[in-house]
């Protein structure tokens, strides 16, 4: 059996958690929306339309803050067809996904809807083929309390007291050709900067986030990140990154290994805005939001202009095994390894479309196996981050390189008085024994060791099995001082 140690210490603190770690992603993109949150024909719908058994699953993820209404859609989205009468709004070709957009649910049912599960809006704008007065209406239409033109149309569509939307995306991946509205650096710069400009004034109370790198192999990765900041540093709040992960081929070793990607490209975009901050003289740090991530199969995927033109098709719906759940339980661990500088990520998306929650029209929903190691995290990983050391033996892989087969961190709650370990074993073939020194943590009573593994790493729910791949949990004993422990006991197990 393979060994590894860490050293769980109280003082060796990293950052207290943003709950907004855990937000997820809503987009008007394939069955995320329509027959995923919203059926009204469905028997739990509630009088807004809404599936009462997705909210039931989506706040048992615990999610604080919910990205929408994209993602690529947003980029060719007029919002103002999303509100008013529903018989009178107008039914568009969405060009991002070669879909029929109805328009039956906008902002003000969506944001209707994200309160009633828990969580708020991340308002994504359409910097593609819109702009500042595009922007500068809609943040008037939600947060504005009224006495003027478009607060008061809010009113009128019955939502008498303000959105209150606090977080704002400045477009989204327009560094990409395949966005509508692709821009330069500097054009989406200038653009975003102007923007960013006219929302403070209508708001000042608002948060920022400006588009940076869609994923890591972007041949523009850190120059686009330097000249947007370069315009934009004292105007926003977060520079936004996306990354996806898949297995390629028969490569798991790699796939198992994706957090060390993550951890790369997190650290390259922190290095890019502390450049940024020097090279300008600023005082304030500029924060990352990881604000699209999760594991899909792209490869799988023909491509938008391989799709026919229909509504709410069923469009990346992804199944996902043991050996995801343990890839995003590793992602999550990266994430919380970085909460000194990444405040915002969302787990993307929500239902169906690369989501940890599926669902069938008229029929069930139910959790994927990757809805599992986020609702542990999302609900245990809850105070302050601490920096754990780990040591124990590495092995190869061929897109990274030499990897820690051991991937863990530590959350301490003070005011529970809990301390939580997050640990993966990597390795595909090899128990992994973990002995966590715990000398600086006094006072802990035994706790509880849930873990995700299957016999079968490539096992699956499903709607006939919802419970096919779920965590294992148990009292134990023989555990080393503490009061709850998410880690591995088989390979890989998260």
């Amino acid at each position: 059996m393979l060994v590894a140690s860490l050293t769980v210490d109280p003082a060796f603190r990293i950052a207290a958690v943003d709950p907004r770690l855990y937000g997820s992603f809503v987009e008007h993109m394939g069955r995320c929306v329509y027959t995923g949150i919203y059926e009204p024909d469905h028997p739990t719908a509630d009088a807004a339309g809404f599936r009462r058994d997705v909210a039931d699953l989506v706040r048992g993820l615990g999610v604080p803050v919910l990205r929408y209404p994209g993602g690529n859609f947003v980029s060719g989205y007029d919002w103002e067809d999303g509100i008013g009468p529903r018989d009178q709004r107008p039914t568009r070709l969405d060009l991002a996904w070669r879909s029929i957009e109805t328009n039956q649910v906008g902002i003000d049912e969506f944001a209707a809807w994200s309160r009633g599960v828990g969580s708020a809006p991340m308002m994504a704008l359409n910097l593609g083929t819109r702009g500042v007065d595009a922007a500068r209406a809609l943040l008037e239409y939600c947060n504005h309390p009224g006495g003027t033109y478009w607060s008061d149309l809010r009113r009128s569509n019955g939502s008498a007291d303000p959105h209150g939307i606090k977080l704002w995306c400045l477009g989204n991946e327009l560094d990409g050709p395949w966005q509508i509205g692709h821009k330069t650096a500097r054009e989406y710069a200038q653009l975003a900067a102007e923007t960013a400009k006219a929302m403070r004034r209508v708001d000042p109370s608002i948060e920022l986030a400006a588009g940076g790198s869609s994923h890591s192999r972007m041949p523009t990765l850190g120059t686009w990140e330097a000249t947007v900041l370069e315009e934009t540093y004292d105007l926003v709040d977060y520079i936004s990154i996306h990354t996806y992960y898949e297995q390629r081929g028969a490569d798991r070793d790699s796939f198992l290994a994706s957090g060390v990607n993550l951890d790369r490209f997190i650290e390259a975009a922190v290095a890019t805005c502390d450049h940024a901050r020097a090279v300008g003289r600023h005082r304030k740090r500029i924060h990352v939001s990881v604000d699209e991530w999760n594991v899909w199969y792209q490869s799988k995927f023909a491509g938008e202009g391989s799709l026919d033109w229909e509504q709410a098709p069923r469009l990346i719906e992804d199944t996902y095994s043991i050996v995801d759940a343990v890839v995003v339980g590793s992602l999550l661990i990266s994430l919380l390894r970085h909460a000194d500088r990444v405040k915002i990520a969302c787990l993307a998306q929500l239902v169906n479309v690369i989501a940890p929650i599926r669902t069938e029209p008229g029929g069930p929903a139910w959790r994927q196996s990757i809805y599992h190691p986020f609702a542990l995290t999302s609900r245990y990983a809850r105070g302050t981050v601490l920096r754990v050391e780990p040591t124990g033996p590495t092995h190869e892989t061929s897109w990274l390189g030499e990897v820690p087969t051991l991937d863990a961190t530590a959350v301490i709650d003070e005011e529970a008085g809990a301390v939580v370990l997050f640990a993966v074993n990597r390795h595909q073939h090899q128990p992994l024994s973990v002995d966590v020194d715990l000398r600086a943590c006094r006072g802990l009573a035994v706790g509880e060791h849930v873990a995700m593994y299957d016999e079968d790493p490539d096992a699956t729910n499903s709607a006939a099995r919802p419970d096919r791949a779920v965590p294992a949990g148990w009292r134990t004993s023989r555990s080393p001082t503490g009061t709850r422990a998410w880690c591995s006991r088989r390979c890989p197990g998260t």
